[in-house]
C-alpha cells in the first residue's frame, strides 16, 4: 500500500486517466474528488463489499435451485 500525505487542493494521479483531488479537510473527514473515465467503476468500500456478498449469496442460491431441480428430475425418472 502506498501512503501519501496531501494537503487541501493537492492531487494524486493514478495511471494516465484518474485524478484524485483533496477538496477539503474538516477534522477527521476528508472530502475527495475523483476524475476518471465513465467506464471506470468507483464505489465506496462498504458498497463494494455489500455487492460482493450479495453476488456470492445469489450464486449459492442459484446452485441450490439447480440441485433441487436435479433431485426433482431424478425422483420423477425413478418413478417411471
Amino acid at each position: 500500500m502506498l501512503v501519501l500525505t496531501r494537503k487541501s487542493e493537492e492531487k494524486i494521479m493514478i495511471g494516465k486517466d484518474i485524478v484524485i483531488s483533496i477538496l477539503d479537510i474538516e477534522g477527521s473527514n476528508v472530502k475527495i474528488g475523483i476524475e476518471a473515465p465513465k467506464d471506470t467503476s468507483i464505489l465506496r468500500m462498504e458498497v463494494f463489499e455489500k455487492i460482493q456478498n450479495e453476488n456470492i449469496a445469489s450464486a449459492s442460491k442459484e446452485l441450490d435451485d439447480i440441485f433441487e431441480a436435479v433431485n426433482l428430475i431424478k425422483n420423477r425418472l425413478s418413478k417411471e
